[in-house]
């Protein structure tokens, strides 16, 4: 259809002739109320927006010969990002003579993804980028969610355990005490 008898055809209408796809040969257009188009636009704009999930990528640095109590304090801060559903990117930082031994920040980081297998998978596996070593672990699918079910379930659980019972009152009945009679030794006098 020729442009003219398109615009003919929008003005009797009392509509827009909006080109729809621009880059297709021949030009797609649809007689459509523009400023109805724009607003819907707009809302399937927002909506997308509000659905969308903000990816947090944290970051946790190591040394290639870390001791093992300096392991578990990283892991554990590995561990509390990934129950958060944040993204960690491992990294290995080699000085002097440690970039000659690659190996062993490859292993590190193996390691560290094992440790950590039940709460996140290796999403980008280790690779050496000039003195450092890199490796993203990113959290298994509803891993926040399920951490929050989790939360929500055991909160009433704890406001509803019911209280221990009072120790009951000692009885009449218990070991006699030893009676209060002149019977005892008299102690020696101190010299």
């Amino acid at each position: 259809m020729r442009v003219e008898d398109a615009l003919r055809l929008a003005l009797e209408a009392d509509l827009d002739l909006v080109e729809v796809a621009p880059d297709a040969r021949p030009p797609v257009c649809k007689i459509m109320d523009y400023g109805k188009f724009k607003y819907e636009a707009a809302q399937k704009a927002r909506e997308s927006r509000k659905n969308q999930q903000l990816t947090v990528i944290k970051e946790q640095k190591l040394r290639p010969k870390i001791d093992d109590h300096d392991y578990e304090t990283k892991k554990r801060n590995v561990v509390r990002f990934l129950e958060a559903g944040s993204k960690v990117k491992v990294t290995i930082m080699f000085r002097g003579r440690e970039q000659s031994r690659p190996e062993l920040g490859y292993r590190l980081l193996q390691r560290l993804g094992a440790d950590v297998a039940d709460l996140g998978f290796v999403e980008t596996s280790a690779k050496q980028d000039g003195r450092n070593m890199t490796m993203v672990l990113a959290p298994h699918k509803g891993a926040k969610t399920r951490v929050k079910a989790q939360e929500s379930a055991q909160a009433p659980v704890a406001q509803a355990a019911p209280r221990p019972a009072p120790a009951a009152p000692a009885s009449s009945e218990a070991a006699p005490e030893a009676p209060a009679t002149g019977d005892a030794a008299p102690e020696a006098p101190a010299s």
